[in-house]
């Protein structure tokens, strides 16, 4: 066998692995959304969908239930927390279904938030809209505790919202979460303090253990 007949059977056999993983990646797609729209059509009429592909986070699923005035609410989930969700059996209908009966609390419909534009922008929504409605969150869900809640820096993940309790002396007691994936949660129609109050529920319970 030549060296140039060896190259092009190990191209061969790399294109045929890529073509057979893109292949299983669709179809796990195709899968999550028809789980996603037969989770959601079994507490809405009118339920449409999408898959996005963002770079930094992949695959995102966004789907919109229009109510019975038509007014229209759309909520996204990444694929890992679908599929995770999918897995589990815990009533991933519920789950998914719970944000937009949140969001129907409010009348009028409630699309997909613009994301903001420039620097400047992005700046001005972290520190008016994203910080101040994380620490009332975590400040509201854990009174009277005494809890730390704002912005810090991790070198490895660059600015983070920081949440944590400050009588917990040993271990972990604090929840660090990247504000790039605070804004994308705020961007998709979900809560990102949700994110913050989970991990300060895990630093909790791991404290009583020990």
């Amino acid at each position: 066998m030549t060296k140039d007949t060896a190259q092009s059977k190990s191209t061969a056999g790399n294109n045929d692995q890529a073509a057979n993983a893109n292949e299983k990646m669709v179809e796990l797609l195709k899968a999550v959304y028809h789980n996603g729209m037969t989770a959601l059509k079994m507490f809405f009429d009118d339920v449409s969908g999408q898959v996005m592909n963002q770079e930094r986070y992949g695959p995102i699923f966004v789907f919109q239930v229009i109510d019975a005035d038509k007014n229209a609410y759309a909520c996204g989930f990444f694929l890992k927390e679908l599929v995770a969700k999918f897995q589990s059996g815990n009533d991933p209908a519920q789950w998914m279904a719970s944000f937009f009966f949140e969001m129907m609390k409010e009348k009028g419909g409630k699309p997909l938030p613009t994301p903001p534009a420039g620097e400047d922008a992005t700046k001005a929504f972290i520190d008016r809209t994203l910080v101040p409605h994380c620490i009332e969150a975590v400040r509201g869900e854990f009174a009277p505790e005494n809890v730390h809640a704002g912005l810090g820096i991790v070198p490895e993940q660059g600015p983070v919202f920081e949440a944590g309790f400050r009588n917990i002396k040993d271990g972990n007691n604090v929840c660090a979460v990247p504000l790039h994936v605070l804004m994308a949660y705020w961007h998709l129609n979900r809560d990102p303090a949700d994110l913050l109050i989970e991990g300060m529920y895990n630093i909790h319970e791991q404290n009583n253990k020990s």
